[in-house]
């Protein structure tokens, strides 16, 4: 009985983990937002389908401030005509942050018009409904309310609790 307990109490410990974890993306890696080698226009569409993309993850654009600018754009008509005076969010500060809020599809353009219209820095980011992991790690460990609650707490709160967790889930393999 003490071993089912340690053990359910190590899924729920590992299960709160994964689903609080968002992850930070850097826009095209390395190179950032920039106008690709051998004006590539699917290279940052080739860097979005190499990445699984959740709500709450961020994307960090990151590009030489006053040659380049970000647009996000309202639909997918306005970024594939390069409509960048009816943008949702405009960027221009050279190491911009943006939150993926929701499951959907976000579309990024450069508010440069001719790096938009030659397709150099177009962008679409599909953000899954669920993550996959999540969803089989929440099916295989049905968690209570109590979980839940602990999901609802502030990240200072979370951590604490999650190491008080891990403390009690260590001391109870070791010296029970």
């Amino acid at each position: 009985m003490k071993y089912l307990t340690t053990i359910f109490m190590a899924l729920a410990f590992f299960t709160i983990l994964k689903v609080v974890q968002s992850t930070d993306f850097k826009v095209g890696g390395d190179r950032g937002w920039a106008v690709p080698p051998s004006n590539d226009t699917e290279f940052y569409n080739k860097w979005t389908s190499q990445n699984r993309f959740k709500v709450k993850d961020t994307l960090q654009f990151v590009y030489k401030r006053h040659e380049e600018t970000l647009c996000v754009m309202h639909s997918k008509e306005d970024h594939d005509k390069c409509h960048n005076a009816s943008y949702a969010k405009y960027y221009d500060d050279g190491d911009d942050i943006y939150v993926l809020d929701r499951p959907g599809y976000f579309y990024f353009i450069s508010c440069i018009l001719d790096n938009c219209l030659h397709g150099h820095l177009k962008m679409v980011v599909k953000v899954l409904e669920h993550d996959i992991d999540s969803i089989a790690d929440e099916t295989a460990n049905q968690t209570s309310e109590s979980v839940a609650s602990v999901l609802k707490m502030e990240s200072d709160v979370l951590s604490q609790t999650l190491m008080i967790v891990g403390i009690i889930a260590m001391f109870t393999v070791f010296y029970m």
